[in-house]
């Protein structure tokens, strides 16, 4: 499989049905920030994404935020609204965050899947990583300048047409 390639795609977290994880043997779910959890430059996460989570930890999985987002107590305050850990700083693609989380929650990577919104970071840091990848809509159009770029590229890779606005 191409380290750009997602195991499965869905519209959002919320969509993602916690029966297919748990027929894939997950017992950790890793989870980007920034237009996954939470829409860009916001502080509250949508209360669906919040039930989801909830639903999830019940369910008995561990949950962290794994973000490349280098303000840290966002981060956590972010992961703490969602009752989960997190590693800020995660300098995504490169998958050694991915690795810190899976031991912090002491679950090996074969047990895990990482959901995330980018390509070119989320998919490619959870597959070097070894674990599973979901990719899901980024939850607004806000972002920084250079994932707009990366958008773009994005949209090859996943043989899409670069240039059709999503809906």
């Amino acid at each position: 499989m191409s380290i750009l390639r997602p195991d499965r795609e869905f519209d959002s977290v919320d969509k993602i049905p916690l029966e297919l994880l748990r027929s894939w043997g997950i017992r950790c779910v890793l989870l980007d920030r920034d237009n996954t959890c939470f829409p860009r430059d916001t502080w509250e996460p949508p209360q669906r994404i919040c039930a989801w989570a909830r639903s999830a930890r019940d369910a008995g999985m561990a949950l962290c935020m794994i973000s490349n987002n280098f303000h840290g107590r966002d981060v956590e305050a972010s992961a703490a609204r969602l009752g989960m850990g997190c590693v800020h700083h995660a300098m995504k693609p490169a998958p050694f965050a991915v690795w810190a989380a899976l031991a912090r929650a002491g679950v090996p990577a074969e047990q895990a899947v990482l959901v995330g919104d980018q390509v070119f970071t989320d998919l490619a840091a959870g597959n070097l990583a070894g674990v599973r990848t979901i990719l899901v809509r980024p939850l607004s159009r806000s972002d920084m300048w250079y994932t707009h770029l990366f958008r773009v590229g994005e949209r090859l890779v996943l043989h899409e047409d670069p240039f059709k606005p999503k809906d």
